[in-house]
């Protein structure tokens, strides 16, 4: 389940409570958690819609709609050209989830942790252990040394400058962003504090 900046941010302020999806089966669970653009966001309910006319305007408001007739619309089943009723986007069943904002991203404070020797020696096992991962060989320094010398370069440009496909590549930088070395700028990619004092350790 994605959740869209907006709607995370919502979450963060809390004018967003509630969100709908259809699925055939609930693909969240209660007491879960996502990270999100906002932070982390947990799934405190998940319950079944029997009916949309149930839905109510408060129902629609916490979810971000201006109403309820809009947040029906919004789930209501897609029509084939026949006109016959099928099931909309994910399923046919429509599930109300109750969500709340956890707190802020742990990666944020991550990337401006410049390590200590210790941290870089686990720091330097993690990045050893997704190099080892790859047939091709080790694939982490390029990747970082681009961003390093390229930073807001639109992923497209990034990924024809390394001779990568945009999605395996922007994996590849969610991996090393885990780690805490890189962050997303509106465009492209630059080091974190932290991902330029773990180049340069090894110099």
């Amino acid at each position: 389940m994605l959740l869209p900046a907006a709607v995370a941010e919502g979450v963060r302020i809390g004018t967003i409570t509630l969100a709908f999806r259809r699925w055939e089966q609930p693909r969240v669970k209660a007491g879960g958690t996502q990270l999100t653009s906002a932070g982390i966001v947990r799934f405190d309910r998940v319950s079944e819609v029997g009916d949309l006319n149930s839905l109510t305007d408060g129902d629609a408001a916490a979810a971000g709609y201006p109403d309820a007739d809009a947040l029906r619309r919004q789930l209501a089943p897609k029509r084939t050209a026949s006109r016959s009723p099928r099931a909309g986007k994910g399923g046919e069943h429509v599930y109300r989830i109750s969500l709340s904002w956890v707190g802020e991203d742990p990666r944020v404070q991550l990337r401006a942790q410049v390590p200590d020797a210790d941290d870089l020696a686990r720091l330097r096992a993690a990045v050893a252990r997704l190099d080892a991962g790859r047939r091709a060989g080790p694939w982490t320094s390029p990747i970082l040394e681009w961003i390093r010398d390229n930073p807001g370069v639109i992923s497209t440009e990034l990924a024809a400058l390394l001779g990568r496909e945009v999605a395996p590549m922007k994996a590849d930088i969610r991996r090393l962003k885990a780690l805490g070395l890189t962050e997303s700028l509106r465009v492209g990619y630059r080091l974190s504090p932290r991902g330029v004092a773990y180049l340069e350790s090894l110099v």
